[in-house]
């Protein structure tokens, strides 16, 4: 599988700041080229009409000014010359997009990063400037609204306020240089597209078949959260719908250990998650409230696919059983105990198989998945407990009842809260090895699994062929150290000896 190409969006507050920073030779160490559409004027005057209409739309937070790609290029591109090839990804946005960009050809300090910034408006230049001229004086407050008056704007003392002003007539009171924010930039889509179209690029200049780049597409059976900036008014929004995510995700993992397919878990997702949600969209807008209710509704039908898989599996557990104990990498160990034996006259035989690196971390991450299983059965009988107590409450009914209602329920909501617990813990168990989800794991342990089994059938026939018990991988190294400390030690033996026969002689 090729190497994924990388590109990324970020959106300026400060784009005249941005701009200093990458093209500056003060600032970067390994900068090559810099490439401009326009003059640097525009960037001042974009920057100055972006912070006017945000402040005109009273929206919270901080104003984009404009938004950079990050690019990283194939080492093999530093071979071509720098400014052409600066001017060829430049010019292949500003074609494709026809706003002005400014961009630079970056090494990071270890020179193993090669990339480029393109910074681009969101705005074009109008072809004929929009100004309007005050038919009459006019005021505006602190805030730059317009006032009808000029008491408004006057103080106690008959004065005009700090931060008023007044716009006599005869002058420009307003001067229009650019269109409207172009909405694609703010699409989802509009990254992929860019993405396909500079990894398409990318591969046109690769020499080297292999080294092809390609597009990472999405599909996760988990659902990304969303990240919550600082000040963002929409945080708790944003902290309930992680919620839900989460939620999602503890299903996930319980699925993947418990057997169920990656393609089932993608199918109910798709069903169950996308596509409601993209038809909602389209014939409501956005209902952030939605998304719960769809997520809820979800995660019933991954834990009714998961109890059908479980179902199936007692069935199935002798034969497993057998398995994995003929596998256990400690079975090897017991066969390995047989004495070695050396020789004088080595007779040509096949050498022994060699255990791959992923096959020699089988025995580790079998402990592992043991401990998911583990964890995963055991929040299956927390909440078969919990459906037992749901059960219970929902039975009981009449006028003096209450205080049993009220206990039951507090059982039912310490279980809850202990099962939210035991299934937070599944990712932190792969995570203390180094992996970042149960589903990566997963994916290394059966591969393991497949190779050490490979690995096992190689050695079983490898004992047919030449009648000897295998050495177990691990234990060749410990028996070559020590014989080469027995040769060594016969050796200074023999040179003490002969030392001690000379000085006899004398």
């Amino acid at each position: 599988m090729g190497r994924n190409s990388f590109i990324q969006m970020t959106k300026l507050s400060n784009v005249k700041g941005r701009i200093t920073y990458i093209s500056s030779h003060a600032k970067q160490e390994n900068l090559y080229a810099v490439y401009e559409t326009t003059e640097r004027k525009f960037w001042r005057e974009l920057a100055k009409c972006n912070q006017e209409e945000f402040a005109k739309s009273g929206t919270e937070g901080k104003c984009i000014e404009a938004r950079e790609l990050i690019i990283a290029l194939p080492e093999s591109f530093t071979e071509y010359q720098p400014d052409r090839l600066l001017q060829l990804f430049t010019n292949h946005f500003k074609q494709n997009y026809g706003t002005e960009c400014i961009a630079a050809l970056h090494h990071n300090k270890r020179k193993t990063n090669y990339h480029i910034h393109l910074i681009f408006a969101e705005r074009k230049l109008l072809d004929e400037p929009i100004i309007k001229i005050a038919s009459r004086n006019m005021f505006y407050d602190e805030n730059g609204k317009h006032v009808r008056t000029k008491k408004e704007i006057l103080g106690e003392d008959g004065e005009i306020r700090e931060g008023c002003s007044i716009v006599k007539k005869g002058e420009v009171y307003e001067k229009k240089l650019f269109t409207a924010k172009d909405e694609r930039f703010k699409c989802n889509s509009f990254l992929d597209e860019v993405k396909h179209s500079y990894t398409d690029l990318i591969n046109i200049y690769v020499q080297d078949e292999k080294q092809k780049l390609q597009v990472f597409e999405r599909g996760s059976v988990y659902l990304a959260t969303k990240k919550i900036g600082k000040n963002n008014p929409k945080a708790q929004e944003i902290e309930a719908d992680n919620q839900k995510r989460r939620e999602w995700n503890r299903a996930v993992d319980m699925a993947l250990i418990s057997g169920v397919p990656e393609l089932k878990i993608m199918e109910v997702k798709r069903k169950e998650i996308t596509e409601p949600i993209r038809e909602s969209i389209a014939r409501r807008g956005n209902r952030p409230r939605l998304f719960s209710r769809v997520v809820t509704v979800a995660v019933e039908a991954l834990e009714f696919l998961i109890a059908s898989v479980l179902f199936k599996k007692p069935r199935e557990v002798p034969k497993q059983t057998e398995q994995t104990e003929a596998e256990h990498p400690e079975h090897v160990a017991e066969n390995s105990t047989a004495a070695v034996k050396t020789t004088k006259e080595e007779k040509a035989e096949p050498e022994q198989p060699k255990m791959t690196g992923l096959a020699s971390k089988y025995p580790k991450l079998f402990k592992v998945n043991k401990e998911l299983e583990d964890q995963n059965g055991a929040i299956q009988q927390k909440q078969k407990q919990l459906s037992a107590k749901k059960k219970e409450l929902s039975e009981v009914t009449g006028w003096f009842k209450g205080r049993k209602k009220k206990e039951l329920q507090k059982e039912i909501d310490e279980l809850k809260s202990q099962i939210r617990d035991m299934k937070d813990y599944l990712p932190r168990i792969v995570q203390k090895i180094g992996y970042r989800s149960v589903q990566e794991f997963l994916k290394d342990f059966k591969a393991s699994q497949t190779e050490y089994s490979q690995y096992r059938t190689a050695i079983e026939k490898w004992k047919k062929e030449t009648g000897k018990e295998p050495v177990a991988h691990g234990i060749r190294a410990k028996l070559a150290e020590k014989k080469q400390e027995i040769q060594n030690e016969q050796k200074n033996k023999q040179h003490t000896r002969s030392q001690n026969k000379d000085r006899g002689a004398r």
